[in-house]
């Protein structure tokens, strides 16, 4: 190539470069007038497309196991706990952590339990122990970088988790968090959608700095069961902290517990809080404890557990003992 030729192709470069980063402004009246594309629903009603969501919980209790349900039913078009993917989707899963054959067993077992077969070639999988050099750090230039090839025909991309995948920086300062927001933004207005997996705390809450809920459109927190073992990680409660664009029902707050087959398939199953809460109480009531013992026991309050003893009598479901002359229980 001729050495005119080779400049009139970096100048081409440079001027294309400097479009792409150079700011656009439109006027009110030209922007209402735009034909912007809808949001569509990845998974109906808290994961929308061109969305920034976020799942976080404590250590061994089934996050992982979410994210790759999540994945699955966004890639075969399914359902998950009642949660409906309408359209199947390509997805990107960036995982941090995991062994390679702990996580293509986890995929075998979600996608062989999933209500609909998704296509081969529909998720694609970054995983540390096929990477020769490591998994990128999301919070440099340089790893944004080395995932775009394989984030440009992605609709969804499941980053699973912060610590391992953004590691450049502290995790409780704000600051640090910038690099990777701006990446997440930058993949929205592409038209895709992240989630991202998260760890909490020991007080619960996520680890790090609240700064990233600033942007995301969905924030869950998974929580351990009131009342029971904390190590039972199979069972645990699903609150929604940030719901734009649902509310009611649909941000009401879940027990869900995933039961494993013999056949290896599994299953999640899931009733509102307040149900469960309420047999629960039924329970202990059931087995001698007044209704302020059963909430002392479920850490709820009293007024929430004389509500549903209430309710359980009128529904015939729990009768008080009369009580005998000097206080005693007849």
């Amino acid at each position: 190539m001729s050495t005119p030729s080779v400049v009139e192709n970096i100048r081409r470069e440079v001027e294309q470069t400097a479009d792409e980063m150079s700011l656009k402004a439109v006027t009110l009246g030209d922007f209402l007038q735009m034909k912007l594309p809808e949001r569509e629903l990845l998974l109906a009603p808290w994961l929308p497309s061109s969305g920034l969501a976020m799942i976080y919980a404590p250590r061994g209790i089934g996050k992982t196991w979410i994210a790759l349900s999540v994945a699955m039913a966004c890639a075969s078009g399914g359902e998950l706990m009642g949660w409906s993917a309408e359209t199947p989707r390509r997805v990107l899963y960036l995982d941090g952590e995991m062994p390679g054959r702990a996580l293509q067993e986890r995929f075998a077992c979600v996608a062989h339990s999933s209500d609909r077969d998704a296509s081969p070639e529909a998720v694609s999988i970054l995983t540390p122990d096929l990477q020769p050099r490591g998994m990128p750090d999301l919070s440099t230039v340089e790893g944004q970088a080395a995932v775009e090839p394989f984030t440009n025909d992605a609709e969804l991309i499941v980053v699973d988790n912060i610590a391992t995948l953004c590691r450049t920086g502290k995790e409780n300062e704000g600051e640090s968090w910038l690099m990777v927001q701006e990446w997440a933004l930058r993949m929205r207005a592409q038209g895709k959608t992240v989630l991202f997996i998260h760890h909490a705390g020991k007080g619960g809450q996520q680890r790090g700095t609240s700064r990233r809920e600033d942007v995301l459109d969905t924030v869950i927190a998974l929580k351990h069961c009131k009342g029971d073992d904390e190590a039972q990680g199979a069972k645990f409660e699903l609150h929604f902290e940030k719901n734009r664009g649902f509310y009611g029902d649909d941000a009401r707050p879940r027990e869900i517990t995933l039961v494993s087959a013999p056949d290896g398939r599994i299953t999640w199953n899931w009733q509102t809080l307040t149900d469960s809460t309420y047999q629960r109480v039924v329970a202990l009531l059931h087995e001698g404890l007044t209704a302020a013992e059963a909430a002392r026991e479920l850490d709820i309050n009293k007024s929430t557990a004389h509500r549903h003893q209430k309710r359980a009598e009128r529904e015939g479901l729990f009768t008080p003992r009369k009580q005998a002359k000097g206080g005693q229980s007849a």
